[in-house]
């Protein structure tokens, strides 16, 4: 007769999660997983997998949870240009914050630490950043399309832009104490929408 789970396996990934984003994949060893979990070992592989398919595990279920607010508050009916310049300011406000700036963003802290050397991991990123720039593509398409944002802009170029602008206001947010370093930036940015 196969033994039930004595935990909460949904509970589990999302603590893993959590101790992942705050520390990093190299900071957090098995041991520091087997204590916030508070599971066994063989319990922890036997339902996960080794730490890098935990990890990666946890990176799509923060895909799953970030992406789709974004894609409603862009993608709402009415003038899409405030909902862009909305989704910049909040990322340089959660950048600039003294308590979410500290663990930034676990898609950018992945690209930074485990892209260069992961196909796993740059995949996971990639195909984050393929549909936040395909998202933000669209809500500029609709804004051109509705007089909001000039003619003569490239929709895909700006979308890029935003794009590299979120992941470096999340990487300078993290390391910077200046929440003006952050703040001008994304004013910067937004003055390109004009």
């Amino acid at each position: 007769m196969a033994r039930t789970k004595e935990f909460d396996p949904d509970a589990a990934l999302q603590s893993a999660l959590e101790l992942f984003w705050q520390r990093g994949y190299e900071a957090t060893s098995m041991s520091d997983l087997v204590d916030r979990l508070g599971i066994g070992r063989a319990s922890l592989y036997a339902t996960f997998g080794s730490k890098h398919e935990l990890y990666l595990k946890a990176l799509e279920r923060y895909d799953r949870a970030g992406l789709p607010p974004i894609v409603r508050e862009l993608s709402q009916p009415g003038p899409a240009l405030p909902a862009v310049r909305a989704l910049v300011r909040r990322y340089a406000t959660e950048a600039a914050d003294e308590q979410l700036r500290l663990n930034g963003c676990l898609v950018t802290n992945t690209a930074s630490e485990l892209a260069p050397h992961d196909p796993a991991a740059a995949r996971r990123v990639e195909r984050n950043w393929d549909h936040l720039e395909t998202v933000l593509h669209s809500a500029l398409v609709r804004a051109q399309a509705q007089g909001e944002l000039p003619a003569g802009r490239d929709p895909l170029a700006l979308a890029r832009m935003l794009l590299v602008l979120l992941q470096g206001l999340r990487v300078v947010g993290k390391a910077s104490a200046d929440p003006a370093r952050v703040r001008d930036a994304a004013e910067q940015a937004l003055a390109l929408l004009d």
